[in-house]
């Protein structure tokens, strides 16, 4: 019969329990909180309905033959995307920052690269939820997804270059400005992108500005998503306009990100 032995035996555990274990609790704080979830449901919920339901009444012309569902659904999945992404992200590290988590939390076992990995997880797992709620709105509406092929492939790239675009400038905000700033700049610049970043409605709709808004990342990811959707095709110029926006929102954020 051996010994017992009460030596402790300090440590933290494998990092992938660390990185689910801080994915779960960054996606249960997001849920949690009133504004984040107005932000990651409510309102593109709102807007899908109020979007297809207002247009059937004034008689909304868009220059495609395809039912209104059709074109607002993809357009309000990149809403989704943006807000979660970008606005909610921003504003969430901006007072993490505010308050010392994030200084707290890079003194503890988890390393940087897997505070990082379990903020990406916990964006994918709200993206999915708010993927599967918009869609079956959209579907209760008479949305008729076509994507199959290159076009579940294109829907995946957008996502995922969406994502990294909007993730990126959303942390770049955060660790510019003082939380209470953080909030007014993410709320405003998600209410302009969303009113003409041609992220709901295709670039077409805006006239001459179209042209402009296609560069945004809210255009190219919402043009992305509807040639997936709509077209069953691969936007590779929009995928393109989203990598320059993710180089570009990391290489900001990694020259002016601090702790506190």
């Amino acid at each position: 019969m051996t010994e017992a032995t009460f030596t402790p035996k300090p440590g933290g555990a494998p990092l992938a329990r660390q990185v689910l274990a801080q994915a779960s609790m960054e996606a249960r704080l997001m849920l949690r909180n009133g504004e984040q979830l107005l932000l990651a449901v409510v309102i593109p919920v709102l807007v899908l309905v109020g979007g297809v339901t207002g247009g059937k009444h004034l008689d909304l012309k868009l220059t495609t033959s395809r039912p209104l569902v059709d074109v607002f659904t993809p357009g309000v999945i990149a809403l989704a995307v943006m807000s979660t992404s970008f606005t909610s992200l921003a504003i969430a590290t901006g007072f993490e920052r505010r308050y010392g988590v994030i200084k707290r939390l890079g003194a503890s076992p988890l390393p940087r690269t897997g505070l990082l990995m379990g903020k990406v997880l916990a964006l994918v797992a709200v993206e999915l939820l708010q993927i599967v709620v918009v869609g079956g709105v959209g579907q209760l509406l008479g949305w008729t997804p076509s994507a199959s092929g290159a076009g579940v492939v294109g829907v995946v790239l957008a996502l995922v270059l969406g994502t990294a675009a909007f993730a990126s400038l959303g942390l770049f905000v955060a660790g510019v400005l003082r939380a209470e700033a953080t909030l007014a700049a993410a709320n405003l610049i998600y209410l302009l992108l969303m009113a003409g970043g041609a992220v709901v409605l295709p670039v077409s709709a805006y006239g001459g500005f179209g042209h402009v808004a296609r560069f945004l990342p809210s255009g190219a990811l919402g043009e992305g998503l509807r040639t997936a959707f709509i077209d069953n095709g691969m936007a590779w110029r929009d995928f393109a306009v989203l990598l320059v926006w993710a180089v570009l929102g990391t290489g900001l954020t990694a020259r002016t990100f601090t702790w506190e």
